[in-house]
């Protein structure tokens, strides 16, 4: 019944995928011209073999209408909706495997193999019975870890073939990248269709490096820098990013490399985030004394986190009030320490907070807190943020 719907309304429910240039297709001939034989292979359009295919070592043509034959497309007219193809061989039977490889070779067309083992310049891989060769820089679009081309063994993928030298041992080289690189191509297209900056794109993290994280739009590859991944400090994209996952970004800059020409693209995640700055505005006054953490040392001063993305400097010369000599912050404060400060200015413009040890500006907090002088009172920046809401 549900056949009958689809074919009512012109569907088919058991409608296949359209072919693609390296398939191998099998099709019954329906008619033969004077150059050129036509298959219907159950495509939208039908299949053309030449005649020079079919012909036996007299001249003669073999084949007749009616007659069922297996044969791989090397080519697909986009616009004209052609489908060329060329006599397939039978896989690792003899010779057949060799032309079969060789006919790949001759026309460019992706042909599928097996990873059968690792070596230490590449992978090997079996192809209609034949051994090739897949250089380690031509597996994927970048380097990968030893481990994850180990776990390539087993798998079947499709290869473009590069060099093919015939012999008793024909020497096959083959590229994963090639196809890759092709397949870029084609999204690309689509991809810069959408791509201006200030818009949000969808992508996946293709690789991590110290600076930043890459991340493919679709073809084309742009580089969140760290800066740019939140308004926390982020020491490594992997404290916060993995491999292979997809996200939303905001494209902030387009721009030609000065070393390379090609275009630089800049992506951000923060962008697409909350401002911590902005709910900071009007609630942090000076003399307020708050609770803060530790995140870091530098040689004039300590920056203290008040708030996720909110932190202030408590400079070297608020540290070295007491007896003794503070050279350095690391002498009077560690990394990750809770500290009670106190705000000694204020600049959201610049995102800038001067802090001081709150016991050294002891008097100048009762007031901003509503206390009486002498008062001590301490909270952490968000707990004063629920106090004002």
């Amino acid at each position: 019944m549900f056949a009958e719907y689809e074919q009512k309304r012109g569907g088919n429910p058991h409608k296949k995928r359209e072919p693609k240039e390296g398939d191998i297709v099998k099709g019954k001939i329906v008619s033969i011209g004077r150059e050129t034989a036509f298959l219907d292979i159950g495509a939208k359009s039908d299949g053309m073999i030449e005649l020079s295919e079919l012909r036996g070592e007299d001249g003669q043509v073999t084949v007749a209408v009616g007659d069922e034959l297996e044969a791989r497309i090397t080519e697909i007219d986009g616009k004209a909706g052609s489908i060329i193809l060329r006599k397939a061989f039978g896989r690792g039977r003899g010779g057949e495997g060799a032309k079969e490889i060789e006919q790949a070779f001759e026309h460019q067309i992706p042909i599928e193999g097996q990873v059968s083992g690792v070596n230490k310049g590449g992978i090997e891989v079996q192809i209609a019975g034949m051994r090739a060769f897949c250089p380690m820089s031509q597996i994927d679009l970048r380097p990968m870890a030893s481990e994850d081309v180990a776990a390539l063994v087993g798998k079947k993928m499709m290869f473009r073939v590069t060099r093919y030298e015939d012999g008793p041992r024909p020497n096959v080289v083959v590229s994963r990248r090639a196809l890759l690189e092709a397949e870029n191509a084609e999204r690309a297209i689509i991809t810069r269709q959408t791509l201006a900056i200030g818009a949000v794109m969808r992508g996946r993290v293709v690789a991590l490096k110290d600076f930043g994280a890459f991340v493919d739009l679709g073809g084309i590859e742009g580089l969140i820098h760290n800066s740019e991944l939140g308004y926390d400090r982020v020491a490594h994209p992997r404290d916060v990013l993995t491999v292979g996952q997809e996200l939303e970004v905001a494209v902030v800059r387009m721009e030609p490399d000065p070393k390379t020409g090609r275009e630089r693209i800049s992506l951000s995640l923060r962008a697409l985030m909350a401002d911590p700055w902005k709910e900071a505005a009007g609630k942090l006054r000076e003399g307020m004394a708050v609770e803060g953490k530790v995140l870091r040392h530098e040689a004039f001063g300590a920056f203290v986190e008040l708030a996720p993305g909110v932190e202030g400097l408590v400079h070297l010369s608020e540290l070295d009030k007491g007896s003794s000599r503070v050279r350095h912050p690391k002498d009077a404060l560690q990394i990750g320490q809770n500290v009670n400060v106190t705000i000694l200015g204020v600049d959201l413009d610049r995102h800038r907070i001067s802090l001081g040890m709150a016991e050294e500006a002891q008097e100048a907090a009762p007031a901003a807190e509503g206390g009486a002088p002498g008062t001590k009172r301490f909270g952490t920046f968000a707990d004063l943020l629920k106090e004002k809401k």
